[in-house]
């Protein structure tokens, strides 16, 4: 499952479900293994945060020289 269309789904998930949009707030890691079968390794952290109508987050990833292997997340199942 590419990167894009997890996060959609977690998108989707969270515009559907306020009680999933907390806890991803909250706590991001349960929240993905608890609804998604989602986990992510100790070593990486996760954060979630909520965009407001007068705000705009830029993430800017890290380098690909930086040693992150996304197959380190391992998706488990879909909803």
């Amino acid at each position: 499952m590419s990167e894009a269309i997890l996060r959609n789904q977690v998108i989707q998930k969270a515009w559907e479900d306020p009680g999933f949009k907390q806890k991803l707030l909250t706590d991001p890691k349960a929240a993905l293994k608890e609804a998604l079968g989602i986990i992510i390794p100790d070593h990486v952290t996760l954060k979630a945060v909520e965009e407001g109508s007068d705000e705009f987050y830029l993430v800017i990833p890290p380098s690909p020289a930086s040693g992150l292997v996304k197959a380190d997340i391992q998706p488990l199942g879909s909803w």
